[in-house]
């Protein structure tokens, strides 16, 4: 408290409060200007209910990073207004409305804020998202909500996202970034994914080149990591069973497709966790031909042995044309015991008949890292 005193001399503030009596004070203590602060950065606790901004006296005109935590949304505060140089904005754990609201972030109030930031580099937001916003007549009046603000961001480097999908889609057709290269999107469990806009964003921006996507399927949720260089794309749904989890990145790429035509590597990785019950094989079928076809030209794909069974069934060509499914193909590269057995050999020999021979690899997959960040925290998931 004594420092924060000393106003003109404090260039940095990270603060994680652990009560509401402490945060109080603390906000009590910046209701000043404080000229030379760059990087300003404040962990609220998770369990308030309070919807605390900063004092609408609080004032960093040389502001350059702002990360605040389980705050209230920064609508129309001084601390944006004055601090026209910021770089960095991140705003975890805010709540959504589908009505302009003083504490709650409507589309068009986020993208007002925006355009008060024409030197954001980094854009990180993070929602809270109430159940009310996948009942039907939420989402179309979210979608149909008038939004009068446009805004180009045109030094967006990158930008996060996590929330529920309609409130992405209500806000991309009116942000412009043409120097985005890292875009990440966790969409909270939903039933249906629909984004047209998002293709459009990311076409839009220009930037991105990719020739590699991974799925990794795992209990708490799929994620995807497309890219390997500085171009980069994430996309994390938090869904548990995996036919709830395919059917959610089926319909997410089935619309993406068109920005995949480079991808020519595959990966398919799993984490045992619930799996479907035995009717729903069709189903799975259909939906792991669904996502596979929005990558045409894939040469080498990468299985896990934990859907080396589900990928066996999806290839079955019953009928159907040797070339329909991944026509490109000329690597698949599954567990030794696969490439031994006959599960794959059917494929194998029908692609070979119409001269696209398809070399069988025997190599363990899951052999790599990641973590995600979800509603119920950090999820590391190790080497299998």
């Amino acid at each position: 408290m004594l420092a924060l005193q000393r106003r003109d001399r404090v260039r940095r503030i990270s603060l994680r409060v652990e009560t509401i009596r402490s945060l109080q004070k603390i906000i009590t203590a910046i209701n000043d200007e404080f000229l030379i602060l760059e990087f300003l950065s404040i962990v609220a606790p998770s369990n308030h209910n309070e919807n605390f901004i900063l004092p609408s006296t609080f004032e960093a005109p040389q502001l350059r990073i702002l990360i605040l935590t389980h705050f209230a949304s920064l609508i129309g505060s001084p601390s944006l207004t004055t601090a026209v140089g910021l770089s960095v904005l991140s705003l975890q754990w805010i709540r959504p409305s589908i009505y302009p609201h003083p504490d709650h972030l409507h589309p068009n109030q986020l993208l007002q804020t925006l355009s008060l930031l024409p030197h954001l580099e980094t854009l990180k937001i993070c929602f809270h998202s109430p159940q009310d916003f996948t009942r039907h007549h939420i989402r179309t009046q979210l979608l149909n909500a008038p939004i009068i603000t446009h805004v180009t961001l045109p030094n967006l480097y990158r930008f996060d996202f996590s929330g529920v999908n309609i409130y992405l889609e209500a806000l991309l057709p009116h942000m412009t970034a043409p120097l985005l290269k890292h875009l990440r999107v966790q969409f909270y469990a939903e039933l249906t994914f629909y984004v047209p806009h998002l293709l459009q964003f990311m076409t839009t921006a220009d930037n991105f080149k990719f020739n590699l996507i991974k799925f990794s399927f795992h209990e708490a949720a799929i994620s995807v990591v497309v890219g390997t260089n500085e171009d980069s794309f994430f996309v994390d749904v938090f869904c548990g069973t995996l036919d709830w989890q395919l059917s959610a990145v089926a319909q997410i790429f089935s619309v993406l497709g068109p920005l995949f035509s480079d991808v020519v590597e595959l990966i398919l990785d799993y984490r045992q966790h619930s799996i479907s019950s035995e009717r729903d094989h069709q189903a799975n079928r259909t939906l792991w031909r669904e996502l596979l076809g929005s990558f045409r030209n894939v040469k080498t794909l990468q299985v896990h042995n934990g859907l080396v069974r589900d990928l066996s069934r999806c290839l079955r060509l019953d009928g159907a044309p040797p070339l329909e499914l991944l026509p490109e193909l000329t690597k698949l590269i599954c567990p030794v015991g696969s490439v031994k057995g006959k599960i794959f050999s059917s494929f194998i020999h029908k692609r070979k008949v119409v001269g696209k021979p398809v070399k069988l690899i025997g190599k363990t997959a899951g052999r790599r890292r990641y973590k995600f960040h979800s509603p119920n925290g950090t999820y590391g998931i190790d080497f299998d």
